[in-house]
């Protein structure tokens, strides 16, 4: 829970704190403008909401690791939900509303999750899941997501170290294998989810990993 709540605090503080301007420039997930990229951190809030609200009988049938799928590729943004993002985060037309709607409804969520029982057991994409696994899953989703919403913004503060360590530890799990030590756990988020090319040396350092990446998550 306190993971959780670090990582969405951090997160709304960046978007908080990103100019203006920063919202018609790309982000670090391919395709996406920084604006749609906090529109689907609208969604992602709306989604916590909804399955905090959605309780269901036992027992689990994943957790924070199976909760992931790996795709075997990225997202074309053909995909209906995806390309209607682009489309809603337009509409907003100034900034400052969509950083409202994110805070108005990101606030919400944050209390929501304070209020819920970890032990508790919710439903979300026709699976059973702890609510500590549930928002587990969103440590990892939200600390890689403020590296993409800050990734053309080197002078913005990175994610709480904490929250680093412990996304890395949870893509580790992921993936079944560790990271080699030399790599920052933001070089290795980045690296592992394929937002930016090994250097030769650090491909060097993953050996046989190397051929596996990126870890594509949905």
């Amino acid at each position: 829970m306190d993971l959780f709540s670090r990582s969405w605090t951090a997160l709304r503080a960046a978007v908080a704190d990103t100019p203006d301007d920063d919202f018609e420039r790309p982000s670090g997930c391919a395709g996406w403008l920084v604006r749609d990229l906090v529109f689907h951190l609208v969604i992602d809030a709306q989604d916590v909401l909804i399955t905090l609200a959605t309780p269901a009988g036992g027992p689990p049938t994943i957790d924070s690791v199976t909760y992931w799928r790996l795709a075997d590729a990225p997202p074309t943004g053909e995909d209906p939900l995806d390309a209607l993002i682009p489309r809603i985060a337009a509409a907003y037309g100034e900034p400052r509303l969509l950083k409202f709607h994110l805070d108005d409804l990101g606030a919400a969520a944050g209390r929501a999750a304070a209020l819920a029982d970890p032990a508790a057991l919710v439903g979300t994409r026709d699976e059973v899941i702890t609510v500590a696994d549930y928002l587990s899953v969103y440590v990892l989703e939200w600390t890689l997501h403020h590296l993409d919403l800050i990734a053309h913004r080197p002078s913005a503060a990175d994610p709480p170290a904490e929250t680093l360590a412990a996304s890395r530890a949870a893509l580790e799990r992921i993936a079944g294998t560790a990271f080699p030590s030399s790599l920052s756990d933001k070089d290795a988020l980045l690296i592992a989810t394929g937002r930016r090319r090994p250097a030769a040396g650090e491909k060097t350092a993953l050996g046989p990993l190397s051929a596996r990446l990126p870890l594509i998550l949905t």
